[in-house]
């Protein structure tokens, strides 16, 4: 009998090998790039989250005082303190109302730091029942750190957006 010896392949060539190795490399640069994004993400949602629960808790108890001209949130013993200087992107929102006197505060909810404005303004007045409606409006800017003063020292990334809730109040001729 002849005997045919057969030429088996048992091991991978250099060029198979550096294929893998590449497609592997695409395929985990992929996926660190998707995780990266999705903590990114993550970290957004939270702040935006906490910064509109935040702006709800002021709206809330701003509104029980009546919309007072004189509410002032470091009185909640929350955290909330005064700031002097105003950064000058605020200007931008002066269709929200006017700034309160002394409506300037920093806070510090699950480590992030916010700056919180709130602003007011008449929007209507009933002459027969002498009732003023008011919109009340609460800004909350993050993701910058800001100083004592209230002066960004790290600016914000282009995805945080500042938070703005308003809302309306009924003030009445006695003021509240």
């Amino acid at each position: 009998m002849f005997y045919r010896k057969r030429n088996l392949r048992t091991a991978f060539t250099l060029v198979e090998v550096i294929a893998t190795t590449v497609v592997l490399c695409i395929i985990a640069i992929g996926s660190l790039n998707f995780q990266y994004y999705a903590a990114r993400d993550s970290k957004i949602s939270k702040a935006q989250i906490t910064a509109t629960r935040t702006a709800q808790l002021l709206l809330e108890d701003w509104m029980s005082t009546g919309g007072s001209l004189d509410y002032n949130p470091a009185s909640l013993g929350l955290g909330f303190s005064p700031v002097t200087d105003s950064p000058s992107d605020l200007g931008q929102y002066s269709d929200l109302g006017i700034k309160l006197r002394n409506t300037l505060f920093l806070v510090t909810v699950d480590d992030i730091q916010m700056l919180v404005m709130l602003m007011s303004k008449n929007v209507a007045y009933d002459e027969d029942a002498k009732v003023t409606l008011r919109q009340l409006s609460v800004y909350i800017s993050f993701g910058a750190v800001f100083d004592s003063q209230g002066t960004i020292q790290k600016a914000e990334s282009p995805n945080m957006r500042p938070v703005i809730l308003t809302t309306y109040i009924r003030v009445d001729s006695g003021g509240g």
